[in-house]
């Protein structure tokens, strides 16, 4: 029970805290030992790119993503804009239909996102491609940093960053705002060290020469996109100048029915991503695979439930100081999270409750997910959140 419990805490320790320590003191050594300056494009050698936005029942959206869109700077006659508003029964083909600048594609049937993408994807004959959400809006130099980076031949994709707005008087949701800014964190140190292990689908860009379908069915697309083209060797760069902000879910309900989506794609994607986990084939991707990744979506939450079952049992033997002060912190850990849910629900906000809570809710949603996925529950049309 001892072995247990010690490796159950050093897991979630490592997944959660200790990857970032040890991928911080990896990037000081690379500094030393290998310094570089990356090789980016100027203004006017970028290279020929399209952006695609898939919408689905954006009306109230996207004639500002619309206006957004159009004051992006980019090389005149470089760019081109594709709207795929596919299935939408509401207004949104029509509004984007008023802009000429804008080529619109549109089909009745709803087939899911990535089934729009390919469909997309078969018009496409620039360099580059950048993916963004109907929902999420670009910093106006957000291509040019984007695109800058594909000088260097070894760059095959390059993720923007996710900004999530919460106000000052944000509810628990702003957990998910405190929880990106570490993420983002994490990107900017794996892209430094090697490689971005996975983009979000918010903001990122590809080469279109390296654009592999993905299954119809999967249901992370932009996740699997992009590793599919770090499994051929080439490296994703995270550029933190490129951002997409969007407003946080509107309430906690609707940010738990998003990460529980979220768990069932990452099981879905270890499942299909196996050969990456092979240190023979690329020894640092699949370091910072494993530990940036898998871990948070397969052992850390049953490590979470393992730590704490194994403490209960060894606080009943005698000579237990040590763990009876263990079980004690994370028996307090765990009340500040429900005290936030109790807070959430009398629309209380407590600041200090927002971290516990939502970390908490984090890793249910990824044992809810990989429940999702193993009983065939998950469908691959995405239920959007509602935001705020």
């Amino acid at each position: 029970m001892h072995i247990l419990f010690i490796i159950s805490i050093l897991l979630v320790f490592y997944t959660y805290i200790g990857y970032g320590i040890l991928l911080y003191f990896m990037i000081l050594v690379k500094r030393v030992f290998a310094p570089g300056v990356p090789k980016v494009f100027s203004d006017e050698e970028l290279p020929t790119c399209t952006l695609i936005v898939a919408a689905f029942n954006e009306q109230d959206f996207i004639e500002e993503k619309i206006n957004n869109t159009l004051a992006l700077h980019y090389p005149a006659g470089k760019l081109q804009m594709i709207f795929v508003t596919d299935g939408s029964t509401d207004r949104t083909p029509e509004i984007v239909a008023r802009y000429q600048q804008i080529h619109l594609m549109h089909s009745s049937g709803r087939k899911g996102k990535i089934a729009a993408v390919h469909r997309v994807m078969d018009r496409v004959d620039t360099d580059l491609v950048v993916f963004t959400d109907a929902n999420t809006f670009l910093n106006t130099d957000a291509l040019f940093h984007l695109c800058k980076h594909y000088a260097d031949e070894r760059i095959g994709g390059v993720a923007g960053e996710k900004k999530v707005y919460a106000d000052e008087h944000a509810d628990a949701t702003a957990g998910e705002g405190i929880y990106w800014k570490y993420e983002s964190k994490l990107k900017e140190w794996d892209s430094e060290l090697h490689t971005v292990v996975g983009a979000a689908g918010e903001l990122y860009s590809i080469r279109r020469s390296l654009y592999q379908p993905v299954p119809q069915e999967s249901v992370l697309d932009d996740f699997m996109i992009s590793m599919r083209i770090a499994e051929k060797g080439y490296r994703i760069r995270y550029e933190p100048k490129a951002f997409a902000q969007e407003t946080s879910s509107a309430n906690i309900g609707e940010e738990l029915k998003r990460k529980v989506r979220i768990g069932a794609g990452g099981i879905q994607s270890v499942i299909w991503l196996k050969s990456v986990l092979n240190p023979f084939r690329d020894p640092v991707l699949a370091f910072q695979y494993i530990s940036h990744r898998v871990l948070r979506w397969t052992l850390a939450p049953l490590a979470l439930i393992a730590a704490y079952l194994s403490n209960i049992i060894l606080v009943a033997q005698p000579g237990s100081e040590i763990y009876d002060m263990l079980f004690l912190l994370q028996t307090l850990f765990y009340l500040m999270a429900l005290s936030g849910l109790w807070l959430e629900k009398k629309k209380i906000r407590l600041k200090i409750l927002f971290v516990p809570y939502y970390f908490c809710m984090m890793n249910y949603a990824v044992v809810a997910g990989a429940y999702r996925y193993f009983s065939g529950k998950q469908s691959v049309i995405w239920e959007k959140a509602i935001r705020k």
